[in-house]
């Protein structure tokens, strides 16, 4: 079977194509993919996360023919603590582009 396994950059993104045997899981596929060696950030145990077409996966996983196998990179910045921060300094966030007091 064919999977892909990316690993996305600041800039780009690194996609490795790969033939696996059938009943191959997720770990499997990001070891092959030697993304592990060139990556030593990339932690599968408690470091990233991991997913097959945008939704979270367990990297037991067993993968199926064409599956994309993501790693995610951790977040920079939580988004909910973000919009906390602005409330509590006050700041507005536009919905929308328009000014409201021209309407």
């Amino acid at each position: 079977m064919i999977v892909e396994v990316v690993y996305p950059l600041r800039n780009e993104q690194k996609i490795v194509r790969l033939s696996l045997d059938e009943g191959a899981c997720l770990r499997q596929a990001v070891e092959k993919s030697g993304l592990l060696e060139q990556y030593p950030e990339v932690n599968l145990d408690g470091g990233n996360k991991v997913g097959i077409w945008g939704k979270l996966a367990k990297v037991d996983t067993v993968l199926r023919d064409h599956d994309r196998v993501e790693i995610y990179r951790p977040l920079i910045a939580d988004p909910k603590e973000v919009r906390k921060q602005r409330a509590a300094e006050g700041k507005v966030m536009k919905k929308g582009g328009g000014d409201a007091a021209a309407e």
